[in-house]
């Protein structure tokens, strides 16, 4: 305990033990659920559900890891290591798929590269076809199409720890492995690419949690995994019971990807943190600063460029047209803006409490800061569990409150109380990294100075604390509005009825095979996920701080 400060009062401290017993609870939710059922439950999903959505999982799981951790580590190597035209420009353009949510990605391509679309259109003009039947690429709607829609989105997590790394190499190393006769190849090979090695396992696991997670893009493109499998057997099954299973299998998965992060965190020290001085870029030429441009340039085509051209072309395309942005459009929009403003204050205040508990709790420090490590624990559970878990306690507290105050219907359901506390939840760890790293960065001695000067420790933290943590809390709060805006899953499942985000409005869209409005509500969903991204474009080095978030 610092000297001059007291230990958080025994308010903060229940507080932040009760923020983390609930984002424990929809785990312990789901075990009960799925032990207390019938056992001919297991044997059912175990012979004609999980089977297939276990291999679709697993394969899905592996094509992506290839794919985010070769075009991520590339890029990251590529835009680092070697000068080239553009390189500038495209070391930050290499974040802005982040902007972009897969089932977007999958909602854009499905259209584009339909067979009677206009990319299929064009290369059988330029080949003389005349006839789908004539040419027709392969469908988007299989295994090989999810695993390129997702690889292509989620790269940039493997690329902003793996080039916050090589940026914090000692280039000290790089050249001794020149001088003892290793080409630039083999210098990355043998020296930069094993330094990396514990940011690239934190960039894959975070890239393959959110590929668990995914729900829009795998249903659009028509592969069972387990995240839709449990989707389909709670809503469309009515099995409650079923669907927490097939949880509990998934948290199988996610319990194996947060050890491969914690693995690769306990080993960040194995790259050197000492900077002598930096790496400096080698001058391409020729073909080969052309071939560099190209590499570069093709994963920012794919992820981003081609699918927000897209939707600007179509949204332009309809309100010329006059097609105009109809009332439900809207409606959907201002849900959107009101559900992810109550999930940031949430998350933000939830934060600050158990961040603030972990600064100041004295002796009982170890025991503060487990606490809020298990708060940040939400977003490793994806968010169709989420839902699933929270759903009973949820329904239990609003018949206790119809009981007690007599209430009808589902006042914390009906209300989207639930879905705010689910996403606030799943956001948690954004704004307690970024408020730990902003309290880290403030000096003791003002908290001394502080309470030298008569101040409560509340006072201290109002009047000292709040005002210099206003960056971090700003970023926060940003990082979580936009991710509120985006997600699908959790809001998908524990809505309202009646209520529509931007989200759940482009899923219906795309669910009926509808597309006049889904690109607005696309487009405007990507144009709030650029706040963001540009945040981390402004500050790459900033991958470390959003790591120890997770």
């Amino acid at each position: 305990m610092r000297p001059g400060l007291r230990a958080a009062g025994p308010g903060w401290r229940i507080a932040s033990f009760a923020i983390a017993l609930g984002v424990l609870a929809p785990v312990l939710t789901l075990l009960s659920l799925a032990t207390g059922s019938d056992g001919a439950h297991w044997w059912h999903l175990a012979e004609h559900v999980l089977p297939r959505a276990a291999l679709n999982t697993a394969q899905l799981l592996l094509g992506v890891g290839v794919i985010v951790l070769v075009v991520g580590t590339g890029c990251a190597w590529l835009v680092t290591a070697f000068d080239f035209p553009g390189r500038r420009m495209l070391s930050w353009a290499l974040l802005l798929p982040l902007a972009m949510p897969a089932y977007i990605v999958a909602f854009v391509y499905l259209d584009l590269l339909h067979p009677i679309g206009p990319v299929q259109g064009a290369i059988r003009w330029m080949l003389g076809f005349d006839s789908p039947r004539d040419f027709r690429l392969p469908d988007l709607r299989s295994m090989p199409g999810a695993i390129f829609v997702l690889g292509f989105v989620l790269y940039p997590y493997v690329y902003l720890t793996a080039r916050a790394m090589f940026l914090t190499q000692p280039a000290n190393l790089l050249d001794a492995a020149r001088s003892l006769g290793e080409t630039r190849w083999g210098a990355f090979v043998r020296v930069g690419l094993p330094l990396a090695r514990p940011a690239l396992m934190v960039g894959l696991s975070l890239a393959l949690l959110e590929t668990l997670n995914d729900i829009g893009a795998s249903e659009f493109l028509g592969i069972q995994t387990l995240t839709v499998a449990i989707y389909t057997t709670w809503v469309v099954r009515s099995d409650l019971a079923g669907a927490a299973q097939i949880a509990c299998t998934m948290l199988l998965v996610v319990v194996a990807l947060v050890m491969i992060e914690r693995r690769g965190r306990q080993r960040r020290r194995f790259a050197s943190a000492q900077r002598m001085h930096p790496m400096q870029p080698h001058r391409l030429h020729g073909m080969t600063a052309a071939w560099a441009t190209v590499a570069a340039t093709v994963p920012v085509l794919i992820g981003f460029v081609a699918p927000a051209g897209y939707l600007l072309w179509e949204t332009t395309k309809r309100l010329r047209l006059g097609g105009g942005i109809s009332e439900g459009l809207v409606t959907s929009l201002v849900n959107s803006l009101t559900l992810a403003t109550g999930v940031t204050v949430t998350a933000v205040l939830a934060a600050l409490v158990v961040a603030w508990t972990a600064r100041s709790a004295g002796s009982r420090r170890n025991r503060a800061r487990w606490q809020s490590r298990v708060a940040s624990l939400g977003y490793a559970l994806p968010g169709t569990v989420l839902a699933l878990g929270l759903l009973t306690p949820a329904l239990a507290f609003d018949a206790a409150l119809g009981t007690v105050f007599g209430l009808d219907g589902l006042p914390l359901m009906g209300a989207g109380v639930v879905l705010v506390v689910a996403c606030a939840i799943r956001f948690l760890a954004m704004p307690v990294g970024s408020i730990e790293a902003g309290l880290a960065r403030i000096p003791p001695a003002l908290e001394q100075a502080s309470r030298l000067l008569g101040e409560t420790a509340n006072g201290t933290l109002r009047r000292v604390h709040l005002p210099l943590l206003r960056p971090a809390l700003a970023a926060g709060a940003l990082l979580v509005f936009v991710d509120a805006m985006k997600e699908l899953p959790a809001t998908l499942l524990l809505r309202p009825s009646n209520f529509d985000t931007l989200a759940t409005w482009l899923y219906a869209e795309a669910a009926r095979g509808t597309y006049e409005e889904g690109a607005i509500a696309a487009l405007a969903i990507v144009v709030a996920g650029l706040a963001p991204v540009l945040m981390l474009a402004r500050n790459p080095l900033g991958a470390h701080g959003n790591e120890e978030s997770v």
